[in-house]
């Protein structure tokens, strides 16, 4: 155990951010460098490193945390890395952008503020990077056997990682310019600085990781093909459909998924672009979604110089305590306030957007919204209470609803389907067709990061015990496990 009293002791601190006006002005990380490290050995020493550590539960990954904790606490840096890689391949991700559903299962969260398990996680490996104890780890021979992973998200990118290790010739296939998925065009710069992407793709390269970027599979290259090509194929190429809304003046200019919206931002902080395409510089802008998506177009309104910014939400506002039927260990619906949010606009729940209205030129200017109330689980409108607010910039971020099927991917392998539009799969993440397995949201449906990671390591075992007959490799989760919920 680290400290036995740290808890009644020691107070809850959290990482430091940088003041709103200096940190709107650039696309750094809003996080004050270096503020963690002389506070983050007393935060470790409020874990309780308990009998039956709820923190597992909350965690798909089932990180090891009282165990990193009690380094942490000590300080020994080198120890705590290597207990965090253990379970986590790429902990300064999710350290960055995981919701931390291990810490609404924190058993010291029953009555106190949780331990600061994502600020002690991100400390851990930003010093094992520091200090060079990450390092390549490659396989000591090789298989003679060949993987396809395609995509390079967070999924694709922990299942190439971990065949690789266990001496299989891996290839990563990425239909963007550059590797990383959602992780490098979905995610902003100011939630994560893409060098933390870049290096861990360093690593990979050298342990033998091939990577094939602007190659989309079902378009460049026939599925069909590329399963006689390889020996085993992973698909990891995300649930990318983004959800619409269907609603008159939805052809207007102006109007936009966020994932048409995010990416050129981030192309603009690559060098690719001078000036993104889509711009909320001077404009009225309208986020239709309260999730974390929205919250990043957010940001990235506010770093662009908009006028306004609302962001919209169709479910009424969260309670800042837990609602009594989201008891402890469940991860709770509370109201968030993210760094974006900090920085300004208005927030308007139990909304639902009518239609949309145009100027002569096509251009959208208004969104026109009413009030609900839900009856029977359907959100109805509340009447009397229409009205329009000015919209200039709309962006929908409303989440996704499966992985795509008009790129020919799905048809060329053909692949079943579950009920939900995913692909399915068994018990070792394999799908109808021999030696193909699927790993993350493609498999699962929209998730978080964490359960990808978890995804792409499961089903890496899967591949390595179909191409070797065994396999010593973890599989944390199964594809029928959930998130622990009421």
């Amino acid at each position: 155990m680290a400290d036995p009293k740290g808890f009644l002791t020691t107070g809850r601190e959290v990482a430091k951010t940088r003041p709103v006006e200096e940190r709107v002005r650039d696309w750094n990380e809003v996080y004050v460098p270096g503020s963690l490290l002389p506070i983050i050995s007393k935060q470790a020493g409020r874990c309780m490193d308990c009998g039956i550590p709820f923190c597992h539960n909350g965690c798909p990954l089932g990180n090891l945390i009282p165990e990193w904790n009690d380094y942490a606490y000590r300080e020994d840096w080198t120890a705590a890395s290597e207990r965090l890689h253990a379970t986590n391949n790429f902990p300064e991700f999710t350290g960055r952008l995981c919701p931390a559903p291990c810490e609404s299962a924190c058993v010291l969260g029953i009555n106190q503020p949780p331990v600061t398990i994502k600020n002690v996680e991100v400390t851990i490996i930003d010093k094992a990077w520091d200090n060079g104890d990450v390092t390549p780890q490659p396989p000591e021979r090789l298989s003679g056997k060949t993987v396809a992973v395609i995509g390079s998200g967070p999924a694709g990118l922990a299942a190439a990682q971990q065949l690789t290790r266990a001496g299989h010739t891996v290839a990563v296939y990425e239909r963007a310019d550059r590797i990383g998925g959602l992780l490098r065009y979905g995610i902003p710069e100011f939630k994560m600085e893409k060098r933390h992407i870049n290096r861990r793709i360093e690593q990979m390269r050298a342990e033998g990781t091939k990577f094939r970027t602007e190659v989309e599979i079902g378009r460049d290259i026939d599925a069909a093909k590329l399963r006689k090509r390889y020996d085993a194929v992973v698909i990891a190429a995300g649930a990318t459909t983004s959800r619409d809304l269907k609603v008159p003046g939805r052809e207007l200019n102006g109007v936009h998924f966020a994932m048409e919206y995010l990416p050129l931002a981030n192309k603009v902080q690559e060098g690719d672009l001078t000036v993104s395409p889509i711009t909320a510089e001077g404009k009225h802008v309208v986020v239709i979604g309260g999730g974390d998506t929205g919250a990043d177009c957010v940001g990235t309104a506010h770093r662009q110089g908009a006028k306004s910014v609302t962001q919209l939400e169709i479910m009424g506002k969260p309670g800042d305590e837990r609602n009594p039927n989201q008891p402890w260990p469940t991860f709770p619906m509370l109201y968030k306030v993210t760094s974006a949010h900090e920085e300004g606009g208005e927030r308007l729940y139990s909304v639902s957007t009518t239609r949309f209205e145009g100027d002569e030129d096509g251009n959208v200017q208004w969104l026109h919204l009413v009030e609900v109330e839900f009856k029977d689980g359907r959100p109805e409108p509340k009447p009397g209470t229409e009205r329009k607010i000015p919209a200039q910039l709309v962006t929908l971020a409303m989440g996704f609803t499966g992985t795509d099927q008009e790129n020919g991917l799905v048809e060329q392998f053909g692949l079943e389907l579950d009920a939900r539009g995913n692909i399915a799969r068994d018990a070792d993440f394999a799908t109808n067709v021999p030696g193909v397995y699927v790993a993350g949201d493609a498999g699962r449906g929209q998730s978080l990061i964490v359960w990808a990671i978890a995804e792409g390591r499961s089903a890496a075992r899967g591949v390595d015990r179909y191409l070797a007959g065994a396999s010593a490799l973890p599989a944390p989760i199964k594809p029928t496990d959930r998130a622990l919920t009421v």
